[in-house]
């Protein structure tokens, strides 16, 4: 009973904090300047077809769809939803629960909500709670209780039905994201593989990541301690992944962390700009960044016939401002092969 007296304290603060920040500016929950050249250079990169995004709505209404033969099914009086078939008090509650969801701006929460991680119909209770009518303060208390009391699985299923959705929304709408949601953003940072694979993985995949929502959900990359083992894992799949150009925001990031790559991941990355030499597009300048990024903090982690294939391929893409920089580097360095051939022999008995 403590721990939550003084869990639902943690608000107020939060707010002064936001106070404080909209004091100092900079923040990237605030307006977001967006290059417009880069803007339209990402966009050719974008998917045209994109595939159609899922929510927690959709995902519970298309399973009340296929039971209904099965199981009885009731309409929401307020929203004309679909509602799942649970005992009648049970959707009161959390009807009573979601009226209060709506309007929260701060105090406690309801008990009845915080229960809901422990409940194994947990996605269907939250779901008649209607989270995208959530309130951005409500969004952030439900990330806070969800990272803390569910297991990584769960989790990434919260953050990417709930929590993604709302905040792509939010940023495509106000061209910033809501200080709530940037802070939900961050928390749910405490479960990093259901974080990569919930927001950060799928946000790529969709192929329609744009330049705004990069720099927002990267900033929170950059100055967030991140294991390497989770990093590496994320790296590997966007280098992999089929190209779209806010791709290039989260690859700079990473590789700016300095981490201490396996070779694995490395081969990826190099396999991932070498996958452009066919390519006559114009690669837009945040690529070109994350290339020089790649030769400058691992130059000597690349072999020989590597940094050949690289020197190959800025002769057919290369930029005014970056390319002599990623020349320079790739001719100036050891490499790893080279620097394997020079170590002394081992000891023998």
């Amino acid at each position: 009973e403590q721990e939550e007296e003084e869990a639902d304290e943690e608000w107020p603060s939060l707010s002064q904090s936001a106070a404080l920040a909209r004091g100092t500016g900079g923040h990237p929950y605030e307006c977001v300047e967006v290059d417009a050249e880069d803007e339209r250079a990402i966009e050719m990169f974008m998917n045209k077809n994109p595939p159609a995004r899922q929510t927690l709505a959709d995902i519970i209404m298309e399973k009340i769809t296929e039971k209904q033969t099965e199981v009885a099914s009731a309409l929401s009086e307020a929203t004309g939803r679909p509602m799942p078939a649970l005992d009648p008090r049970v959707l009161e509650v959390y009807k009573g629960v979601r009226e209060i969801l709506t309007k929260y701006r701060s105090g406690k929460l309801p008990k009845a909500f915080k229960i809901i991680p422990a409940l194994s119909n947990w996605e269907q209770i939250l779901y008649v709670t209607e989270p995208e009518s959530w309130s951005a303060a409500a969004v952030y208390q439900a990330t806070r209780i969800f990272t803390s009391n569910l297991k990584e699985r769960m989790a990434q299923r919260f953050f990417n039905l709930v929590l993604l959705p709302r905040v792509r929304d939010d940023i495509a709408e106000y061209k910033r994201l809501n200080f709530h949601l940037y802070m939900a953003l961050k928390k749910a940072l405490f479960k990093p593989g259901a974080w990569f694979k919930g927001i950060l993985l799928p946000l790529c995949e969709s192929g329609t990541c744009t330049l705004r929502e990069a720099i927002i959900v990267g900033s929170i990359l950059s100055k967030s301690s991140i294991p390497v083992l989770h990093s590496s894992a994320a790296l590997l799949k966007i280098a992999e992944m089929e190209y779209s150009g806010a791709n290039s925001v989260f690859l700079r990031l990473f590789l700016d962390k300095k981490y201490a790559l396996p070779y694995r991941v490395l081969d990826a990355l190099v396999s991932h700009f070498l996958r452009f030499r066919s390519d006559r597009r114009t690669l837009p300048v945040l690529w070109h960044q994350a290339l020089l990024v790649l030769t400058q903090r691992y130059k000597e982690d690349l072999s020989s016939e590597q940094k050949e294939a690289l020197l190959e391929l800025i002769k057919v893409h290369g930029h005014p401002a970056v390319t002599g920089e990623v020349r320079r580097e790739l001719q100036h360095s050891a490499s790893r092969d080279v620097e394997m051939m020079q170590l002394p022999p081992p000891m023998t008995d």
